[in-house]
């Protein structure tokens, strides 16, 4: 991949990290096939770079869309370099059954058909990057926490995971969530009181640093791609790596612990 020729569809670049991890690889010289459900949110984009940017329509929930947006963007470009699966939100603890199947329709299918989308291209050019975006809420929980993005599970052509994980402010919107019901913010007392507390109830890294700036994830994140030999899985924030390191030493003493159950359970 030489520099200034890769493309990069970069989830939903319309804001929040995709916009800044697109207008990144634009800024350093690729050419990025740019995705949002309201391509009218990529105008600035496009008229800053031009003909380097592709605009595309996407909702990653519609698999159709998936399809032809890959297509569009590798006949644009003649290949796809590096792929990176971000969209996605968090709900919070009281949701409907409608409100759950919605996101599992963007944060686990949209991460599906794009993942099978891409492959075929990036197996058929024996190269490329599939950058699949979660959250640090894949390892770990928090009371009233919402309910996370998918985590891991992305492999890129080599049979090499691609996958990362953080704990960042969201440039989108407050915890990345969608709207709470004001029946949960009523539990709390009157709905203002309610929102205070759901605002202090959010997931806070363990360790002493706070959530990251996301527009420092830019130059790391075109770090690991440009790296020769790539992690496997990487965190986007020291907080995140310092929460992940404490669930697994906790994780690590209780299996541990229960060692002689699961030998006893194996019968032999």
């Amino acid at each position: 991949m030489a520099k200034g020729e890769q493309q990069c569809p970069a989830g939903s670049a319309s804001r929040g990290f995709g916009r800044i991890w697109a207008r990144a690889a634009l800024a350093r010289g690729d050419r990025v096939a740019a995705t949002a459900r309201d391509v009218a949110s990529l105008a600035d984009l496009v008229t800053e770079f031009s003909d380097v940017v592709l605009p595309l329509r996407l909702d990653v929930s519609d698999k159709q869309q998936v399809t032809e947006a890959v297509a569009t963007a590798r006949e644009a470009f003649g290949r796809i370099d590096v792929v990176v699966n971000n969209a996605g939100y968090g709900l919070v603890e009281d949701v409907t059954e409608e409100r759950a199947r919605a996101q599992l329709d963007t944060n686990f299918f949209g991460t599906l058909w794009v993942t099978q989308a891409v492959l075929p291209v990036l197996r058929e050019q024996g190269s490329g990057h599939l950058l699949q975006v979660s959250s640090i809420a894949g390892i770990a929980s928090w009371p009233m926490g919402p309910l996370p993005r998918l985590q891991g599970g992305g492999r890129g052509p080599d049979g090499r995971p691609r996958a990362g994980g953080g704990a960042l402010r969201d440039p989108c919107n407050a915890a990345g969530t969608r709207p709470v019901p004001h029946r949960l913010a009523r539990q709390f007392g009157r709905v203002g009181r309610g929102r205070t507390a759901l605002r202090r109830a959010r997931p806070r890294p363990v360790g002493r640093r706070g959530p990251g700036d996301p527009e420092a994830t830019a130059g790391p994140l075109m770090e690991l791609v440009d790296a020769e030999r790539p992690p496997l899985c990487a965190f986007l924030g020291a907080s995140a790596l310092e929460t992940a390191r404490a669930v697994y030493e906790d994780r690590l003493h209780i299996w541990e612990l229960w060692g002689p159950v699961a030998k006893a359970a194996q019968g032999n």
